[in-house]
């Protein structure tokens, strides 16, 4: 006869886990065009053209 594991802090976890409200970066909606259009900019404005450097004199 085996024994079964009693997990209830795992069924604690998701019972709280699917009450919570909390809105994450990544959900649809305007939260996240803006996190788009944040990195998008990053992207961008690293992707300039920088000057070249002087190489130091050995």
């Amino acid at each position: 006869m085996s024994m079964q594991k009693n997990r209830r802090w795992m069924v604690a976890a998701i019972e709280t886990a699917s009450k919570s409200t909390v809105q994450m970066p990544w959900e649809r909606g305007a939260r996240r065009a803006a996190m788009i259009a944040r990195r998008e900019a990053a992207a961008a404005s690293n992707a300039a053209p920088k000057a070249p450097r002087a190489l130091a004199a050995r």
